[in-house]
Formats: structure tokens, sequence, C-alpha cells
């Protein structure tokens, strides 16, 4: 019996050094632009607003947080089971 997860299409697969992903397909570089994108557009329109750097930051901090953890939730199922590596 085959597992039916050898056959998924992968998103993202592992880095050769260190821990973590890199995109391999067009979704995953989609994936990637649309979390760049955000964060870029949330932090011009939040420093519009506040005339100071510590408001900016307190209020793009949890845009942030929240875009970073659904992009590592995406990663995580749609990419290679993370692990250290040291290269092959």
């Amino acid at each position: 019996m085959e597992n039916k997860n050898s056959h998924k299409k992968l998103w993202f697969k592992s880095k050769m050094y260190g821990w973590g992903w890199q995109p391999c397909s067009w979704e995953g570089w989609a994936v990637l632009a649309l979390y760049i994108t955000t964060l870029t557009v949330n932090f011009i329109n939040t420093n519009k607003i506040y005339t100071t750097t510590p408001n900016t930051i307190a209020d793009f901090t949890p845009v942030f947080v929240i875009n970073t953890f659904f992009l590592l939730t995406i990663c995580y199922i749609k990419g290679e089971k993370p692990r250290w590596r040291w290269g092959k």
C-alpha cells in the first residue's frame, strides 16, 4: 500500500542548510509574494496613520505576527517535513 502523501505536490522544499523552507513551485512563490505584499501595504498604511515610530511599530506588530503564523502554517502543510540540514 502506497502512502497518499508521497504523491502530494510540494509548494515548499526544505532548505539545503539550516532549518526552514524555500518556494519550489509557482504556488509557493505566489504565497511568498502575497505575504511580502500584505506586510508592505499594511506597513505603509500604518505609517501614514501614525507620526511616531513606536506607534507605527506597536500597530504593525500584530499584523506581522498573524501573517507570519499563516505563512509558516502553509509552509508546514504544503512543504517537506522541516528538519535541520547540513547539505546533502
